[in-house]
């Protein structure tokens, strides 16, 4: 950890005066929650109708073998994707049908998307506490320039680490999808509620290629964001060495 003046007593004007165990925890949220953000950032992002008119749209994204169009796939693509973040209990796709009028979810599929419901709204309220509490962090730093330089550190320390995680992510991405999808859905649902038969409609309407593609954007967005970063604290950094040099 960088050595840090003492503030009690520094000079008026020179900013916020932050005890070192308000420091300390600083650092520690901004190095530890900057991978966190940046991927429930992206996955919030990508949770939004663009990105089903995106990736529907795609050359190369497999046809359904059992007969739904792209317009059909967008149009109860974005239902399901609404029903995540709205308060309308199940019914909300229990009442959708096929043109014969038969169900276009069965039970075990209804049963899933409410445990996803669940699942998303409870990440979403952690991720915006989370993303909360860095931006305090950042703030409270940069508002004490005798501590800016901690800031600098933490920013490159968690852009590092995030890096280190990403690039683990995107090989498991590429070599062992199945396995972390499957390591995903249990961290989250119980036993194998969330698997389903090829014929069934979430299957049809998110099939593998749409998950690949989406944490591919999830990881490689979060590992450009985190570069980004990186680069401008250690550009930020090396300002602040070659300013307290020339004093």
């Amino acid at each position: 950890m960088d050595s840090e003046p003492t503030i009690t007593g520094a000079p008026a004007g020179r900013g916020l005066r932050l005890p070192g165990w308000v420091v300390a925890i600083c650092r520690v949220v901004i190095v530890g929650a900057l991978p966190l953000v940046l991927v429930l950032l992206n996955a919030r992002i990508l949770m939004n109708p663009w990105y089903l008119r995106w990736e529907y749209s795609r050359p190369n994204f497999p046809a359904d073998p059992y007969g739904f169009t792209q317009a059909e796939r967008l149009e109860h693509g974005e239902h399901a994707l609404a029903y995540l973040f709205n308060d309308a209990g199940i019914e909300f796709l229990g009442d959708e049908t096929f043109p014969d009028g038969s169900p276009l979810y069965n039970e075990r599929e209804l049963s899933h998307m409410l445990d996803v419901k669940i699942v998303t709204q409870q990440l979403q309220t952690f991720g915006y506490g989370l993303l909360l509490l860095f931006g305090v962090c950042v703030v409270l730093l940069t508002l004490s320039p005798p501590r800016r330089r901690v800031l600098w550190s933490s920013l490159l320390a968690g852009s590092a680490l995030t890096v280190a995680l990403i690039v683990l992510g995107l090989v498991a991405v590429a070599t062992s999808f199945d396995w972390l999808f499957t390591q995903f859905h249990a961290m989250f649902f119980e036993g194998d509620s969330w698997i389903f038969l090829t014929s069934d409609t979430l299957i049809r309407l998110f099939p593998i290629r749409f998950w690949i593609d989406a944490f591919a954007l999830m990881f490689g967005g979060a590992l450009v964001e985190a570069l980004i970063i990186g680069a401008v604290a250690w550009w930020a950094r090396r300002r602040d060495r070659s300013n307290r040099r020339r004093e």
